[in-house]
């Protein structure tokens, strides 16, 4: 014990001084002096640090990154998904065997040399045969049939007018820069991006049959339709709202209306027979019409070809794969070396047949016993959701009958997607990696497509239940909780009750508010996208929510001097984050009235033990200028402290960092 000899020394120096002190003068000192402040215990000073201590020490601070225990379940995540397919490479039948076949083609990497390009080649002999401009828009319907969307994109989604149904989404797409305005700005950053992509284009079009003398001319003839395509482009800032990008039209008028485009015979490849689609940009689609009809095949064919070259080069062989990455790796993404060969076909996988691995995935490691806990908390939580809206002293009366028809209608759906698809897929061998993920990409597509339908409300996930995840769909007013995210931290079937109700029952606390905070007051019940706050409503919001700000802003962020967090940014998810806890405590007393004072501590470890973080000071100087969370350790300190059964489990006294003055606690739902 490296305390015990100073302590020893110094409790003998104060019996000496005793002995040898005046026993008056000691009595008038003793008499006289300050009583000593009782020390604050770390529970009530810092809790994030007394509940995380042994992952802390656990986990150092990476040089670069962050380490997180949220993070660590992604990887537990990733790594079932291998322990899966390396167990379904034994499979005799069935989705087992072709997700098998699938994974062990793409672990074979001589195979995958040995196989060049082969995989793409009856794809560049389809454009090859082109002759003539009315072999153009056949192309074009065959390559989006294989997942392999060129000219413009085509997706199945809710429709805006109707969510009993979905419809066919024709929009903007087939250029190779992530942005229209790279075609057209000036400025020298991006006139050097567009040098470094017209270097990457060169190297496709050489891999895909570009003689050496020809490689600059088929260039450019990219590059021109591209930049045609882009100059009839919206810009990225005009897609972010959906109402601008849904414009329902009769499908039986596109096929005068844009003859050499073809948009019916399109349609009917892709197996589509509704009555309508969205096409919310017909100057686009004009442009297109246009250009199918005045540009030489020769052109169409250089690039179509590109697009097949630059959507496969990541599935072929390394050739390719290097090309691909030195553009679209190190410029687009900066990341600076590519990863592990397992992880890259791991994500071509979950890119191609994500819902055929999630599927297994369900049947291996969501037991129905966590699947049943998980909605009875959800279920529960959102209860004490309808208790926090009746007991609001923000909100209006109108708004509360509002958000009172939408908590009605607030679906809760765990694990995987309800809708079930139909898992006939071409069979796969293992001798050839781009065949396979062509057959998978294909079967995605068809899927897809069969989406669209009068009458079809099912709906799919934008997250694949493999992936960890919980969150809210505003557009859909539903919770979403995937069968990765159900467990430890998260949902520890192990874990004391009141604990899951801590970390788990607060998490769907946090999403579920978002239905009806400064977010989800734009969406109503009927998923219409309408504001039903008023205008006291909103004033009552910011009102109720102002003191975060400032809270939150005293917060120093952790690893960086002089830097606090940001609370206006932070804002809203802290808010969250408090209204989570706030209806998980809720939902925990109606489930266990009677729940110890242990219990109670629980609760609040569960919660703590979601963010314990290591972040290095690049990545923290990163996030604390654009992160609209805060870091760990004040997700977890800051809403307890806002929390008066917070400071009654732990003892905390009013004025300690862990437990504001009742004045100064800020609330949403209690």
């Amino acid at each position: 014990m490296p305390n015990a000899r100073p302590f020893s020394i110094a409790l003998s120096l104060a019996i000496a001084a005793a002995l040898t002190a005046p026993t008056a003068d000691a009595a008038k000192k003793k008499r006289h002096a300050a009583p000593k402040a009782p020390a604050v215990s770390l529970a009530c000073s810092d809790f994030y640090t007394q509940a995380n201590s042994d992952w802390i020490a656990a986990n150092p601070a990476p040089t670069s990154g962050i380490q997180s225990a949220l993070g660590q379940l992604t990887q537990r995540a990733r790594q079932q998904q291998i322990d899966l397919l390396n167990a379904d490479m034994q499979a005799q039948g069935g989705v087992s065997k072709l997700l098998g076949d699938f994974w062990a083609s793409g672990l074979d990497e001589a195979s995958v040399e040995r196989d060049g390009a082969n995989p793409v080649a009856p794809l560049l002999s389809r454009i090859n045969a082109i002759r003539r401009t009315k072999d153009i828009p056949a192309a074009i319907a065959a390559l989006h049939q294989v997942g392999i969307p060129v000219v413009f994109n085509f997706s199945a989604d809710v429709d805006l007018q109707d969510p009993n149904r979905h419809i066919g989404y024709l929009s903007q797409g087939g250029l190779g820069l992530p942005d229209p305005g790279y075609y057209t700005r000036t400025d020298n950053d991006t006139r050097a991006l567009l040098g470094r992509y017209t270097d990457y284009v060169g190297k496709i079009l050489a891999l895909t049959g570009s003689k050496p003398e020809q490689v600059q001319a088929d260039t450019q003839a990219v590059l021109d339709l591209e930049t045609r395509i882009a100059q009839a482009s919206r810009p990225l800032s005009a897609l972010r709202d959906p109402r601008s990008n849904y414009a329902q039209v009769p499908s039986a008028n596109l096929g005068r209306q844009y003859k050499s485009l073809q948009l019916d015979a399109f349609l009917k490849a892709q197996g589509v027979t509704d009555d309508s689609v969205s096409l919310s940009n017909p100057q686009l689609f004009a442009q297109l019409d246009t250009l199918v009809a005045g540009l030489k095949p020769a052109q169409w064919k250089t690039y179509l070809r590109y697009q097949v070259g630059a959507a496969m080069a990541p599935y072929l062989s390394k050739s390719w794969r290097d090309v691909d990455f030195a553009f679209r790796g190190r410029v687009l993404r900066g990341e600076t070396a590519p990863a592990a060969r397992q992880q890259q076909v791991l994500d071509a996988i979950n890119l191609a047949a994500g819902p055929i691995l999630g599927r297994e995935y369900v049947g291996r490691y969501l037991p129905a016993a966590t699947s049943a806990r998980a909605l009875e908390i959800a279920t529960q939580v959102r209860d004490a959701l309808g208790r926090g809206i009746d007991r609001s002293a923000w909100m209006s009366p109108a708004a509360k009958t509002e958000a009172k028809a939408k908590l009605a209608r607030t679906g809760i759906e765990i694990g995987a997607p309800a809708r079930d698809l139909d898992y006939s897929v071409q069979p796969m061998g293992r001798g050839s990696f781009g065949s396979n993920m062509l057959i998978a990409s294909t079967w995605r597509h068809r899927e897809e497509m069969r989406r669209i339908a009068r009458s079809n409300p099912a709906r799919r996930w934008d997250v694949l239940p493999q992936q960890p995840a919980l969150f809210y769909d505003v557009a859909h007013n539903r919770l979403i909780v995937t069968a990765a995210m159900l467990q430890a931290p998260v949902l520890d079937m192990a874990q004391d009750a009141a604990g899951q109700y801590g970390a788990y029952g607060a998490l769907v606390g946090h999403e579920l508010t978002h239905g009806f905070d400064s977010a989800g007051h734009t969406v109503d019940a009927g998923g219409n996208l309408r504001d039903w706050w008023t205008p006291a409503d909103v004033s009552a919001w910011d009102a109720r929510t102002a003191p975060l700000v400032a809270q939150y802003g005293a917060y120093a962020w952790p690893g960086l001097m002089g830097v606090s967090i940001n609370g206006r940014q932070t804002r809203d998810e802290n808010a969250a984050d408090l209204a989570g806890l706030e209806l998980a405590s809720d939902a925990l007393a109606v489930a266990q009235p009677g729940v110890a004072a242990a219990g109670r501590q629980a609760f609040y470890q569960g919660w703590a033990r979601l963010w314990p973080q290591q972040i290095s000071a690049d990545v923290a100087t990163r996030l604390a200028s654009t992160d609209l969370h805060a870091p760990g350790q004040w997700r977890t300190n800051g809403p307890l402290a806002d929390q008066p059964a917070f400071g009654t489990a732990f003892s905390c006294k009013a004025g300690t960092p862990m437990q504001r003055a009742p004045d100064q606690q800020v609330s949403i739902w209690r």
